[in-house]
């Protein structure tokens, strides 16, 4: 027997196809003929950070993918499965890596503490650490360190997005971009981190790049 919160999702989703019935009859049969979303949105699996919602988009706009603390890893096949489709068959025109402050996986990241089966993906948000740990160690303040650290991860995951033959190829092809945005769960607001690729990429561009 379906719990209380099982029994009210059946029901918010039968007055959720009123709803869009009522404001657009052909609604569902549009959704059905198939998605053209310009956007690649790769973000944190976090419960408080839904894609759609936060931007304001609708079903159809955006093609998603998330996980803990948005990580782009090469040995990931679903990161990787996504970002191929999503650039190669969708057509996306935008990719973007989300990530957002009082992340838990970040967080767990900058603990001593073996957390058994996520150490290997933590691992890779304590590499990014490793990378900047410069920069981090200078700031004094905990909660300023962990919402950089937070915004370099998006970076790093940027970089790893660039990384792919896919999205070179495609960059190269038809101008399409990667970009790196922080949500703030306690204001709602939407960051743009603006990296400036070109200088981050700068030293490791001829390591990574792949040649047609």
């Amino acid at each position: 027997m379906a719990s209380e919160q099982l029994e009210k999702i059946f029901k918010n989703n039968e007055e959720w196809i009123a709803q869009q019935l009522d404001k657009d009859p052909s609604y569902f049969k549009t959704l059905g003929e198939g998605q053209e979303p310009n956007i690649l949105y790769i973000g944190c699996s976090d419960s408080r950070v839904t894609a759609e919602e936060v931007m304001g988009l609708h079903p159809g706009e955006v093609f998603v993918h998330r996980n803990i603390a948005n990580m782009v890893i090469s040995t990931d096949l679903s990161a990787q499965s996504v970002i191929t489709f999503a650039v190669k068959h969708l057509k996306v025109k935008e990719i973007i890596v989300c990530g957002h402050f009082c992340c838990g996986g970040v967080k767990a990241a900058m603990q001593a503490q073996d957390l058994g089966l996520l150490n290997p993906w933590l691992r890779n948000i304590r590499d990014v650490y490793r990378l900047h740990k410069e920069e981090l160690d200078a700031i004094a303040d905990e909660d300023a360190r962990y919402n950089r650290l937070v915004e370099l991860n998006v970076q790093e995951q940027c970089v790893n997005v660039i990384k792919t033959a896919v999205v070179q190829k495609a960059s190269a092809e038809r101008g399409l971009r990667v970009h790196g945005w922080v949500f703030d769960v306690k204001s709602g607001k939407l960051i743009d981190l603006k990296i400036d690729f070109d200088s981050v990429l700068a030293k490791i561009k001829e390591i990574y790049t792949f040649t047609s």
